[in-house]
């Protein structure tokens, strides 16, 4: 099971140095426009990934606004994700997407178009027509939506082979859940007999409730954090880092994997602005 909790970090890492790195690109200026970082959330993605890849499934992927890492993760090329946040039409959506909108035809992940949550229904859809392997992420908020609610049961009622991973960071830009509402996204979906669960983003928990995963609808309400601010502004203070917990149970290991993808990074962004 280490092998697999490595591989999974080895994703994590190549995420989160990505988006550390980004970040520091719009605060010099070079990135201009608001970006949707997934720091903190990277081991969603990446833990998903690996486990698709055990079961040898090749799912149609549909993610939300905040998804840089579901894009890395399963295998998105990272130089067309920073053309991509450069506006260029080498991108990975032409340089018109932007932050939100990322997509790879060739990893079946297919971009966000802007409005919140629509990603739900768009993937559901997809699903009962191909009756294929189905993902669909979405964040705490989106998942509020009475389009993503509907869609949510019409899975159930077809009983397709799609699994909801709501991304549950508790803020809908800076607004808490309790605020917002009285129940649980796990809650509402067990109401329409989707199997539903209530999880943290410790790989493991998420490793292990990924058994059987297509056999019926299933949705996991995944608890994270968010690093940065909703468009990437500014940082959403102290809180527990999986990703420093993971880097010290790896010891020097984790370490030297950090740092490669740190450096991998770099060069990444170093070769893609020489292009300017």
């Amino acid at each position: 099971m280490k092998d697999c909790r490595l591989e999974i970090f080895k994703k994590a890492s190549l995420c989160r140095n990505f988006e550390l790195e980004l970040f520091n690109k719009v605060q010099e200026k070079i990135i201009k426009f608001p970006v949707y970082l997934s720091a903190g959330q990277e081991f969603i993605a990446s833990t998903i990934a690996v486990k698709i890849n055990e079961i040898g499934v090749s799912p149609d992927i549909f993610i939300q606004h905040r998804g840089h890492s579901t894009y890395l993760a399963f295998g998105g090329d990272i130089f067309q994700l920073i053309d991509e946040m450069l506006g260029r039409k080498s991108g990975c959506a032409f340089g018109m997407g932007g932050s939100a909108s990322i997509q790879s035809k060739e990893k079946k992940i297919y971009g966000h178009d802007g409005l919140m949550g629509n990603q739900v229904p768009i993937g559901v859809g997809a699903c009962f027509a191909s009756k294929l392997p189905t993902i669909v992420f979405v964040g705490d908020s989106a998942a509020e939506e009475d389009y993503s609610l509907s869609a949510i049961g019409w899975a159930s009622t077809k009983k397709l082979p799609i699994l909801f991973i709501v991304e549950d960071n508790n803020l809908s830009i800076l607004t808490e859940k309790k605020v917002r509402r009285n129940w649980e996204m796990h809650d509402v979906a067990n109401g329409m007999k989707v199997k539903s669960f209530n999880i943290s983003d410790d790989p493991m928990v998420i490793h292990k409730h990924l058994e059987n995963s297509f056999d019926e609808p299933m949705l996991l309400n995944i608890n994270t954090i968010r690093k940065f601010w909703h468009a990437g502004a500014g940082t959403d203070g102290e809180n527990f880092d999986r990703y420093e917990d993971e880097m010290k149970f790896f010891g020097d290991e984790g370490k030297k994997i950090d740092e490669y993808n740190k450096n991998l990074v770099l060069e990444a962004w170093k070769k893609q602005l020489g292009k300017l």
